[in-house]
């Protein structure tokens, strides 16, 4: 468990000023015939990282999908566990994610303990992360699977406060998300007014179906963003990102008004 090596490349990213994108892929909704024709695209792309994980994922079939990713991608393939029974050490790491927002105890620390037979003794680089759900137009499988309400996305200064007391708490990364499938992605204001203030990374995800959504969001301050639902829906989203996103250009430019 002393492995670092993925969490120092994202802070060595970022300190280059270079965006990560991470792919997520949900065991319950991609089939392992697809792997070869969906990395295909995936390796072409600019993707940084890939995430496996879901709400509810039935027994073995995460370690199963890794041990076939494994196969045809060398980026690093990080867990994104909604339950212990996903973890494997086939992966490269894991987000050992807190479900911050919320105030069910199981997904605070629960589960987290729970799993400590299985990573005991493990490979995989485990990176803690404060998980924080916002309202985004519809009710999301995590807010089902956890019993927990999402925080308003009006409810500005609660978010920025949770994420800076994650960071307090010892976090290494903070996670926005909109929640798989979301009718809105997490609002430019948000993204900005939280990466103002905390000083760990800054993931979001949920809701980004376009490579301006992708852009916005960037440029307001995430440092990986994390789609998921778009690429399963439109693969031809991927020809949009066979080029990096024209971010810095327009940093630069922003900064230049100023």
């Amino acid at each position: 468990m002393a492995n670092r090596k993925i969490y120092q490349s994202i802070i060595k990213s970022i300190s280059a000023k270079e965006k990560l994108l991470a792919v997520l892929i949900d065991p319950d909704k991609f089939h392992i015939k697809d792997v070869t024709h969906f990395f295909g695209k995936v390796n072409q792309s600019i993707a940084t990282h890939i995430f496996v994980g879901g709400s509810t994922v039935e027994v073995e079939a995460t370690e199963t999908l890794v041990f076939e990713i494994k196969k045809h991608t060398k980026l690093p393939v990080i867990l994104f566990p909604g339950a212990v029974s996903q973890i494997t050490n086939k992966a490269d790491g894991l987000l050992f994610l807190s479900l911050i927002s919320g105030r069910n105890p199981d997904y605070l620390i629960g589960k987290h303990v729970e799993s400590i037979s299985k990573l005991k003794n493990t490979q995989l680089e485990i990176i803690s992360t404060g998980y924080v759900l916002i309202e985004s137009g519809k009710k999301t499988a995590v807010e089902r699977v956890t019993k927990t309400k999402p925080i308003d996305r009006y409810a500005i200064q609660k978010i920025v406060d949770t994420a800076t007391a994650g960071e307090l708490l010892g976090m290494k990364l903070m996670y926005l998300e909109a929640g798989s499938g979301a009718s809105r992605p997490v609002t430019s204001e948000i993204i900005s007014l939280v990466k103002k203030n905390i000083n760990i990374p800054l993931i979001v995800g949920g809701g980004i179906k376009n490579k301006q959504q992708l852009e916005n969001a960037y440029l307001s301050g995430a440092d990986l963003v994390v789609i998921g639902t778009a690429f399963e829906e439109d693969e031809s989203f991927f020809e949009e990102l066979k080029e990096k996103p024209n971010v810095a250009s327009k940093v630069a430019e922003k900064s230049h008004l100023k």
